[in-house]
């Protein structure tokens, strides 16, 4: 079996390495931050060969996040059908910008800029322009991920951020949460509680380590950090819209596989199928130019 040779197109900056990879889902390909003894992997880098996104260290995903079931959602009196588009899901998942090709472009010395234009890719019934920014400065990363809305008639939209970050032993994560949403082995979400259970406390400060997680928490403060003791760095993460309004109400998700070598904490503006839940929480109805952006701080200490 052949596959698709993917460059990855590198940005050296402020004592870091990025690297993204435009034509496989507009992913990015490693982000390291440079050291005497070597550099060191912020997330679980890319092989540079396997074409499976899930393999990249990072894809964003529009114009939704997660699943969505019920095969479509409806909206203004109207059925949109979806498909499922990964192999072994049942569900849509994760938008479509990461099943398509991105362009690049390099406005700045510490900037990488990559944008897609989409018109109903696989029958979705999306239209949207869509831009990534990486900006690398001292001490971490600012990355925005922003959808404006073509088409004709308005749709609910979604966003988030797929990183891997690599766990060792001792790795902890931690982040100011109210909620979590439960869920079937769908996953679906089944049930919210704000009783969370045994090593799913993200208040506290949780092992990545664990039993699987893949679970959707909500009053999110919109802060969080990630602690590898062994390498004596911490990562915060920031995200400032959520922030700025200071009510807690932004989401975030958790996936801890039970095995393997890495974890993700995503930023997302809605919790799983929400297109399914009760007043479609976290999406945003976009109407003809309209834009929907998310904004993450990414700084190592």
């Amino acid at each position: 079996m052949t596959h698709t040779h993917h460059d990855i197109h590198w940005l050296h900056h402020a004592d870091q390495h990025l690297g993204l990879v435009p034509t496989l889902g507009g992913g990015v390909a490693a982000w390291q931050l440079d050291r005497p003894q070597g550099a060191l992997d912020l997330w679980r880098p890319w092989d540079g060969n396997n074409p499976d996104r899930y393999s990249l260290a990072s894809f964003p995903m529009l114009p939704w996040s997660n699943r969505i079931s019920g095969g479509g959602f409806e909206h203004a009196g109207q059925f949109h059908p979806m498909t499922p588009n990964r192999v072994g899901e049942p569900y849509p998942i994760h938008g479509d910008s990461w099943l398509q090709p991105w362009t690049l472009q390099q406005p700045d010395q510490d900037t990488l800029v990559m944008t897609l234009e989409s018109h109903r890719f696989d029958g979705n019934p999306y239209d949207y322009q869509a831009t990534q920014t990486f900006q690398l400065l001292a001490g971490g990363l600012n990355q925005t991920l922003s959808v404006t809305h073509l088409g004709a008639s308005p749709l609910p939209y979604g966003l988030g951020l797929h990183p891997w970050f690599l766990r060792t032993p001792q790795t902890r994560l931690q982040a100011a949460v109210q909620g979590v949403w439960l869920s079937g082995a769908d996953p679906l979400p089944t049930s919210h509680t704000t009783d969370f259970p045994a090593s799913w406390d993200l208040n506290a400060g949780l092992d990545v380590n664990g039993t699987l997680v893949d679970n959707a928490f909500t009053g999110w403060s919109g802060l969080g950090s990630i602690n590898w003791p062994e390498h004596q760095l911490s990562l915060d993460i920031r995200v400032p819209e959520i922030q700025d309004r200071g009510l807690s109400d932004g989401y975030c998700l958790l996936y801890r596989p039970p095995a393997g070598p890495a974890f993700c904490f995503e930023p997302i503006t809605h919790p799983i199928d929400a297109f399914h839940a009760s007043g479609q929480p976290g999406l945003r109805v976009l109407h003809t130019g309209e834009c929907l952006s998310l904004h993450v701080q990414w700084r190592f200490r």
